[in-house]
């Protein structure tokens, strides 16, 4: 996959994966699709258990995508690992709280806190 096509950039800190959505608005299936397969590769391939999903760059996020995290959130902790996210704007932080994975996921305001909870 070369980098253009790449819907995460991926960074190493003290051993946990940032993974930053790269993404303004994760909005259609197919990008959804795409976006789910490079999320799931990281704990299923890469074998990846500390993971931080960077959410800096996202405008929009559609419901669709919400399965996607709620899928990520389990494929990690069923290795035994932690997922957490950070710096979702507030429009997207009121839909995880309407739709209560504000109780379910980890959410975190930046990066520095995110890393606070490995």
């Amino acid at each position: 996959m070369s980098k253009s096509d790449r819907r995460i950039d991926i960074e190493e800190i003290n051993g946990v994966t940032v993974a930053r959505l790269l993404e303004k608005k994760i909005l259609d299936e197919a990008n959804i699709e795409a976006l789910g397969q490079e999320m799931f590769a990281l704990v299923e391939k890469d074998g990846r258990k500390k993971v931080i999903l960077d959410f800096t760059h996202v405008e929009y996020l559609s419901s669709a995508a919400l399965g996607k995290l709620i899928t990520m959130h389990k494929k990690t902790a069923t290795v035994k690992g932690k997922l957490v996210l950070c710096s979702i704007q507030k429009d997207i932080l009121d839909v995880f709280k309407i739709t209560q994975l504000n109780k379910v996921l980890t959410l975190c305001t930046d990066l520095d806190d995110a890393l606070s909870k490995f």
